[in-house]
């Protein structure tokens, strides 16, 4: 009988050929792991060995956060080969109640999941959780050994890769000694060519976990020959921090002045179990780093914990501003407050959730809340107990929160329309040449120098910018002033090249930048305040040698058809002396200012290349710091600095033009 084609049937089972049940594989044991190491030490790198080396070193310390250990061992060989040890409780070797044909060491080395710290009777906290640690080694180990010492007994059982060698085995008497012993080598087979582990992660993975622990001591030894003389890694050495963070973030600065005398640091117990540590210190100088851990794992990716923590000391700034009835306090954020500071946080809490197996970033929601109470509250005290410190540190964050408002602001510069960047401010008489070699920008100070110098200047090469008056000190004023600074924002457009981090030689007008003011108090004040402008606002312009000191004259002197000019007092006198004849009349004529000027004259003495003196304004790079200084001190906010640095130098001081 005759039957309908059914072509959909046979489509299917064209498609479906080949691949049936007998195409699923089951991996079994440790397969898996081998198989895909990247899920479980996130990749074959240098750092997914190393990961090896942390999981071992973390169940030694986690014997250790549970009160039962207080000594470890690490030890790196020739061969690529790691010794982790502790003086713990030691791994069960009695056979497991659900797998009696296989020992506690056995489960714990080649199962996956299986481990002590799912629950709490073993490990209240710990940076073990998902029970992979021991036998994830194992199985990317082309051999590993776990010795055990507990009951008066040694026992030891050896792997290839990951698959038992022999049975868990009694080796001898262990007397009083407990604890867990594991050698491994990380496999060949599995990892990038090349890769090793390296004496210098080993060694700051221990210290750091030596830091965190204050109890414990580690016992750190590597084979010399595996030691790169350009490291500072001992061959020997004993590493115990009674001190913790605080003695972490200290030694990250060094020498470095920081802006508060001591670091502001603590720990707390929290109500449920488990600790809070921190640590935090602001430098003067340099850039900010927060290094978090949880359960002494590495946290590079932050997370809650980092989040609580940051949020305590925003707020806990800002409140004690409102104290103090500062105007700016309410506009003062984490960046402003941790982003130039060096902190260390460490968080131990039972069943914390990691992103991921590699744990690089805490995601426990109550732990943001837990830390932030916690250190915010210490931070208000803290702050409360110290005011001038506390003060110190306040307007730290305020010229922070100024100079992020600038470089906002410099950002959204650029986006103006075309037309708009290349508007210049009416006040300047810009030179003709369209390219900045060999030219030149004077600025000087009211329409009235600025009318003298544009008539005595060579209209080619050299441009006039009119500034109205004494500018701001821009090392006491806020961002806000800053940004609407009329004159400022003229000089900003007329040179071009932006300021702060935006500001780019390559855009700068001119060749030369020259501050010409009168010769008199209130022309030094005002090329202060210039001075104060460049070095704080456009640097590299002084860094590069382009700013440049006029020298107006103060006299003009006369006899007989002889005419010099004097800069000041004792260039007057000198040229009294040793040029003109003391028996004759002399005219001496002092200048007003600029304005009071002949152009012929401005020009003969100050703007003519062939006949002018320039004083080069020099900032060599090693001498920032004491620049800085100096301005900060000078220039800055704080009147007992500046009063202070005048009574120092005013026995120096003599013929003062007041």
């Amino acid at each position: 009988m005759l039957r309908p084609h059914d072509n959909a049937a046979e489509t299917r089972s064209v498609k479906n050929s080949g691949y049936t049940a007998s195409n699923i594989e089951i991996l079994k044991g440790l397969e898996a792991v081998r198989k895909n190491p990247g899920m479980y030490v996130g990749g074959t790198d240098e750092t997914a060995v190393h990961h090896l080396a942390a999981e071992i070193l973390d169940n030694a310390i986690d014997e250790a956060l549970a009160g039962h250990a207080s000594q470890i061992s690490v030890a790196l060989e020739t061969g690529n080969i790691l010794t982790i040890s502790d003086d713990g409780r030691g791994i069960p070797v009695e056979p497991h109640p659900e797998m009696p044909e296989m020992s506690g060491v056995e489960v714990a080395s080649t199962l996956l999941h299986a481990g002590g710290k799912f629950g709490e009777t073993a490990y209240r906290t710990s940076g073990g959780l998902h029970g992979v640690g021991l036998s994830v080694v194992n199985a990317l180990s082309s051999e590993l050994t776990v010795e055990v010492a507990r009951d008066d007994a040694r026992w030891s059982q050896s792997y290839r890769r990951g698959i038992p060698a022999g049975p868990l085995e009694a080796v001898g008497k262990a007397g009083r000694r407990t604890g867990t012993k594991v050698r491994f080598t990380p496999d060949g087979e599995i990892f990038e060519e090349g890769t090793a582990l390296r004496p210098s992660l080993l060694f700051a993975m221990a210290r750091d976990k030596a830091r965190l622990v204050s109890t414990i001591t580690i016992m750190w030894r590597c084979d010399p020959i595996l030691i790169d003389a350009e490291t500072d890694v001992p061959a020997s050495t004993m590493l115990h921090f009674p001190g913790g963070l605080r003695d972490f973030v200290e030694e990250s600065i060094r020498d470095v002045p920081t802006i508060t005398a001591e670091p502001f640091a603590g720990s707390t117990e929290l109500p449920e179990g488990g600790r809070i540590e921190w640590a935090a210190v602001w430098p003067e100088r340099g850039d900010g780093a927060l290094q978090s851990w949880c359960n002494t794992i590495p946290t590079p990716l932050g997370g809650t914990h980092e989040a609580g923590l940051r949020a305590a000391l925003t707020r806990g700034t800002r409140s004690y501003g409102d104290l103090v009835k500062h105007k700016r306090a309410g506009d003062i954020t984490a960046e402003d407050v941790c982003g130039a500071s060096r902190m260390a946080l460490s968080v131990f809490i039972s069943a914390p959730q990691f992103q991921g197996q590699t744990k690089e970033k805490l995601t426990t929601t109550s732990t943001r809340q837990h830390v932030e109470s916690a250190v915010r509250n210490a931070f208000e005290h803290w702050l409360a107990n110290d005011p001038k410190t506390s003060n110190a540190l306040l307007e730290h964050c305020v010229q922070r929160l100024e100079e992020r408002l600038r470089r906002k602001l410099d950002k959204q510069t650029p986006r103006a329309t075309p037309a708009r960047r290349l508007r210049l401010p009416g006040k300047l008489a810009d030179c003709t040449r369209t390219s900045a070699e060999g030219t030149e920008i004077f600025i000087v100070e009211g329409d009235s120098a600025g009318g003298s110098a544009k008539q005595a200047r060579s209209r080619e090469t050299q441009a006039v910018l009119a500034l109205r008056g004494k500018i701001l000190n821009v090392a006491s004023a806020s961002a806000d002033k800053l940004r609407n600074n009329q004159e400022l924002n003229n000089l900003v457009q007329a040179l071009g090249c932006g300021t702060g981090d935006t500001c780019e030689l390559g855009q700068l007008r001119y060749d030369r930048v020259i501050i010409m003011t009168d010769a008199d108090v209130d022309g030094a004040h005002i090329a202060s305040l210039l001075l104060t402008f460049f070095f704080s606002e456009m640097r590299p312009l002084v860094e590069d040698g382009r700013l440049y000191l006029a020298q107006p004259p103060l006299y003009r002197i006369a006899q007989a058809g002889n005419t010099r000019y004097a800069r000041d007092d004792d260039h007057r006198d000198e040229l009294l002396r040793d040029v003109f004849d003391g028996s004759k009349k002399v005219d001496i004529s002092r200048f007003k200012g600029l304005g009071e000027m002949p152009a012929a004259q401005l020009r003969s003495t100050t703007m003519d290349p062939e006949m002018r003196t320039l004083i080069r304004v020099d900032l060599p790079r090693d001498q920032h710091e004491t620049a800085g200084v100096l301005v900060k001190e000078v220039m800055g906010r704080n009147p007992e600095k500046r009063l202070a640095f005048i009574r120092a130098r005013a026995p120096e001081a003599v013929g003062l033009d007041l």
